[in-house]
């Protein structure tokens, strides 16, 4: 979230940039209700006070009745700011992140192009949608995925299965160069983590699966237990930043329309993902940024697969995020371009809700900025590679990088 004295101190930017962002919040109410919490914790901390001083001394039975009328008065008061706080936080946590200068404003369709690699394959067949392929060489089950699980389910199979495995020691291996620490995840995290990181676990909107009865929800991203992971710190940031490449499962209540834009492995309720974290001192995340977005492009130009990077816009980021880029690769299913990586920069707005610190050359503790990205997801990357590389007679080659973590130039 924002700081509350730079959004009083900026409310007509903030204003603008929440219109940019297509997000409504009040934020002159926000304010009153900043006025009205100030007001009552100076009242608080006046009676609090009065008691305190009156309690140096033996009071007399008059005193102590005083004393009485005010301790029930700061009880009063403390009830009534729990229902203003609630009110006040609940405003602060709807304001999104700030908006780069450079990101494109607009919507869905305003985003920019930042480069493009290779060019899309030209078949001399009519090519296959990924689904269409697996099916027919035995490589996944929707159907039985369906009866088991429910729809957007699904059942990875045969060479499918070595597929993905080697699809994650490649990425593995590429984002280790780069220092990364590799962990793999809990697939639960608390409530309070996901709301930290930016992710609504409750309501309506949510794309959550809450556990009932529990605190806990499955984890849509490795960035909510990886941004939880230093909650509640101080990071000694002297040696430089803190890299982690996290492997988890991913759980998503929300699988989209049912119709082309999200055949088989495009949109799923379930997948496995590689994903990259980083915790760094404020005047890095920018450079952090360009390093997550390029391994990113380094690990999809050694798949040689056809992509381009986009610049998402204002309207289409994520609360947390000050900056986005999107990497997509060339699909049959859409006939264009689908995104498979994303990198977002969130600056401070995490860890002011994590409350993750780090100690500035001043001595003084500063909130760190975070950043996030997918190295690897076992969804759009098997789907891109199937789709780019089929063969005529229903085969798919392997790209070279994978032949000797799969063990094999061809899956027919």
């Amino acid at each position: 979230m924002l700081d509350i004295k730079f959004i009083r101190e900026n409310v007509e930017l903030i204003k603008t940039n929440c219109a940019n962002r297509h997000v409504k919040v009040d934020i002159e109410k926000l304010v009153e209700f900043d006025d009205k919490r100030r007001g009552m914790l100076k009242r608080i901390e006046d009676l609090r006070a009065s008691r305190n001083q009156n309690s140096k001394q033996k009071p007399s039975e008059e005193e102590i009745a005083k004393m009485k009328i005010v301790g029930e008065g700061i009880k009063a008061l403390e009830v009534e700011m729990q229902t203003i706080d609630a009110e006040y936080l609940n405003l602060l946590k709807q304001i999104p992140n700030l908006s780069h200068p450079e990101s494109p404003i607009g919507g869905e369709a305003d985003y920019k192009v930042i480069c493009e690699s290779g060019k899309p394959p030209k078949f001399d067949f009519v090519p296959k949608d990924h689904e269409t392929l697996m099916t027919s060489l035995d490589l996944i089950d929707f159907e039985r995925g369906a009866k088991v699980s429910g729809s957007k389910f699904y059942f990875v199979k045969n060479d499918a299965v070595r597929l993905n495995f080697a699809l994650l020691s490649y990425g593995m291996d590429i984002v280790n160069k780069y220092g990364y620490t590799l962990m793999e995840t809990p697939d639960l995290a608390k409530n309070e983590i996901l709301s930290g990181t930016g992710y609504n676990p409750r309501g309506n909107e949510t794309a959550i699966y809450s556990v009932e009865n529990t605190d806990l929800s499955l984890i849509a991203t490795a960035e909510i237990t990886v941004g939880g992971y230093h909650a509640n710190e101080v990071l000694d940031l002297s040696s430089g930043p803190k890299k982690y490449v996290a492997l988890s499962h991913c759980f998503r209540t929300e699988a989209g329309s049912y119709g082309q834009e999200s055949k088989g492995l495009y949109r799923v309720h379930q997948f496995t993902k590689l994903e990259m974290f980083v915790f760094c001192k404020p005047e890095e995340s920018e450079k952090y940024h360009e390093e997550i977005l390029n391994i990113e492009k380094e690990i999809c130009d050694g798949l040689k697969l056809n992509y381009r990077v986009i610049d998402i816009p204002t309207g289409d980021l994520g609360g947390p995020a000050y900056r986005k880029f999107d990497l997509e690769a060339w699909m049959v299913m859409k006939d264009g371009y689908g995104e498979i990586t994303s990198t977002s920069n969130c600056t401070d707005y995490q860890a002011r809700r994590l409350n993750i610190k780090y100690k500035n050359e001043q001595g003084n503790n500063e909130y760190v900025h975070t950043l996030n990205g997918t190295a690897v997801v076992l969804s759009r990357f098997p789907l891109s590679i199937v789709e780019q590389y089929q063969q005529a007679d229903g085969s798919v080659k392997i790209p070279a990088v994978l032949v000797k973590y799969l063990g094999k130039k061809i899956i027919k």
